[in-house]
């Protein structure tokens, strides 16, 4: 019988575990599969932890880690899939925005298409702003023109993958996660189903604004160095633009002698030319710190204790 290993990543839900734990296991008991659960606590401050621990207790399928504090809702994934022992993996919130209803769409699809990778778009996000879904659709599009790999659109972290993809996505060392965008790169055939996407059942997102702001700079500085580019672009411009600049003061100067005024100009200029500095620096430094973080090859994640229910044991040290 194949092994499905469903993957949930957790973060203050307590409120939502119980109804989420129910649903899964409504469609786990009709799947003609075995399946193992596992559940990643990342650093929840509320009382996420307790209910997991006893929910490990009485169902031996689930599988779970606690973090010593939040260590990312990527690098939460891939702990789960350096665990992960399924012929296929599902990956999924655990907000409930992500139905488990749908997992035997994708099973049914991966079987059919033959294909790796099956991803569930999204053709509806209910309860979000037409500011967050416009600025996702910007990103991931400027993402594809910049880059050479092909983020598909509307699309999240809710996939099942085969467990050829796992070795892989587990094989890369990098500590500033982007799954999906690692995913896309590996390249492996993909197949789609379609779902709308509910609202939170409870709690509130914890996807701040600056979490997004990260995840979107490990996705561009990840796998794309047109940043780089663009500073060294602007960089050459602005010394060509200022090459002929004094060109023309020199040559109005002594030449035609003609006074050169206007402090509002020049300090526009200063301004302008100071901000490309301060930008090009900074997305420089950006790129440095993250090869910072490789070389001193830190754990992603520190395990406060974990259960893997009934199956091999493994080794929690996470790897690369």
């Amino acid at each position: 019988m194949k092994r499905l290993s469903i993957v949930i990543p957790l973060l203050n839900e307590e409120q939502s575990i119980t109804e989420l734990y129910d649903r899964l296991k409504n469609v786990c008991n009709n799947l003609s599969v075995d399946v193992e659960i596992i559940l990643v606590d990342d650093g929840s401050s509320d009382g996420t932890a307790n209910i997991i621990r006893e929910l490990a207790k009485q169902d031996p399928t689930i599988s779970y880690i606690s973090f010593t504090r939040n260590f990312g809702h990527q690098v939460a994934i891939h702990a789960g899939l350096e665990i992960s022992k399924g012929d296929f993996t599902i990956i999924m919130d655990g907000d409930l925005q992500d139905p488990p209803e749908l997992i035997p769409a994708l099973l049914s699809t991966q079987e059919t298409s033959g294909a790796e990778v099956v991803l569930a778009r999204r053709k509806s996000r209910k309860n979000e702003s037409a500011l967050k879904k416009g600025m996702a659709a910007l990103f991931y599009r400027t993402l594809n023109k910049l880059s050479n790999i092909d983020i598909p659109i509307d699309t999240g972290d809710f996939r099942i993958i085969s467990s050829k993809v796992v070795k892989d996505l587990v094989q890369m060392k990098e500590p500033n996660k982007f799954i999906r965008g690692q995913v896309a790169w590996l390249g492996y055939q993909t197949a789609y189903i379609e779902f709308d996407r509910d609202g939170r059942e409870s709690g509130s997102s914890q996807y701040t604004s600056l979490k997004m702001i990260k995840l979107a700079l490990d996705g561009l500085t990840g796998f794309s160095n047109f940043p780089l580019k663009f500073a060294t672009i602007s960089g050459m411009s602005i010394s060509t633009l200022s090459f002929f600049l004094i060109f023309y003061v020199l040559i109005s100067k002594y030449i035609f002698h003609a006074a050169i005024s206007g402090w509002a100009s020049i300090m526009v200029a200063v301004l302008f030319i100071g901000g490309i500095q301060l930008l090009s620096v900074g997305i420089i430094g950006e790129y440095i710190s993250r090869i910072n973080d490789s070389v001193r090859d830190r754990p992603k994640y520190i395990v406060k204790e974990s259960k893997l229910g009934k199956r091999d044991e493994i080794n929690l040290t996470p790897k690369g």
